[in-house]
């Protein structure tokens, strides 16, 4: 932990008194810590799979005292934290993209949003207030939806999706093919862009029929004029499919893990060198 967090733990520990249990202390820790933004964000890179050149990058939540985005807010729900968390990560993110300059100064942003908040009233104002705050071209800014925030009210999300995209912000459905009714989306929501989750690609190195499902998901993309993305892609033999299904983009650790703001620069620098 830096010596801000270190400080910000002892100031817990003060207001609270006695002797509070460990689940309490951990949950006021992570408030306090989210109330004076030390959370940070990293960058996984988003590939073109046949000149290696970096298009975007998703934006990651990162704190020494969890493993993952995932486990940070997982915690942060038990706490009621989670909207909080997810503010403040979307702020930290456009505002990072906003300053990028030299190799990251045209980069897009992609930002994870939780299931509830494109399903709250003023969500689209509060997003569109962000990206004017800070000046960065809201072509330049992706969200990224799951299946489960389409769930309460299909018609208002709509709407408010197809606001945010009237205004230059692309949308993309994240985690395809790990619900039951994401192909009744397509037709019928504004989006630009599938993430297909890295369930689906797993095995279309060694399995003829993972091959064709995902081959199919990718006609079917393409007749809808929606960009691909594929999450997860670790080995050389996955890439060499995607490349051939001109796939759009992908994510995973055979390009790149959650990188720094410098570690994004460097990459990416490298990236435009080794693709011109």
């Amino acid at each position: 932990m830096n010596g801000r967090g270190a400080e910000i733990e002892e100031r817990v520990k003060d207001r609270r008194g006695g002797a509070p249990s460990q689940e309490r202390r951990r949950d006021d820790l992570l408030a306090a810590v989210i109330a004076h933004q030390q959370i940070d964000v990293a960058f996984q890179p988003q590939i073109d799979p046949v000149t290696g050149e970096v298009a975007s990058a998703e934006a990651l939540a990162r704190w020494a005292r969890a493993e993952s985005a995932d486990q940070l807010f997982e915690r942060a729900a038990k706490a009621d934290l989670s909207e909080q968390l997810s503010r403040l990560v979307q702020r930290k993110a456009l505002r990072a993209a906003a300053a990028w300059e030299g190799p990251l100064r045209r980069l897009g942003i992609s930002m994870n949003l939780l299931a509830h908040e494109i399903a709250q009233e003023g969500y689209d104002d509060w997003l569109l207030k962000q990206v004017r705050s800070v000046g960065i071209d809201p072509k330049r800014v992706t969200i990224e939806i799951t299946e489960n925030a389409l769930l309460s009210d299909l018609e208002s999300v709509g709407a408010r999706l197809q606001r945010l995209r009237d205004q230059g912000i692309k949308v993309a459905l994240d985690d395809f093919g790990t619900g039951y009714a994401s192909l009744a989306y397509l037709g019928s929501l504004p989006l630009d862009a599938l993430k297909i989750d890295r369930g689906l690609v797993a095995k279309i190195g060694t399995s003829e029929r993972d091959r064709i499902v995902v081959r199919s998901i990718f006609s079917l993309s393409r007749e809808l004029g929606l960009t691909i993305i594929v999450e997860g892609v670790e080995s050389t033999a996955q890439l060499v499919h995607l490349a051939e299904w001109r796939c759009d983009l992908y994510q995973g650790f055979l390009g790149a893990g959650a990188l720094t703001e410098e570690e994004l620069a460097r990459f990416v620098a490298v990236s435009q060198r080794n693709g011109s």
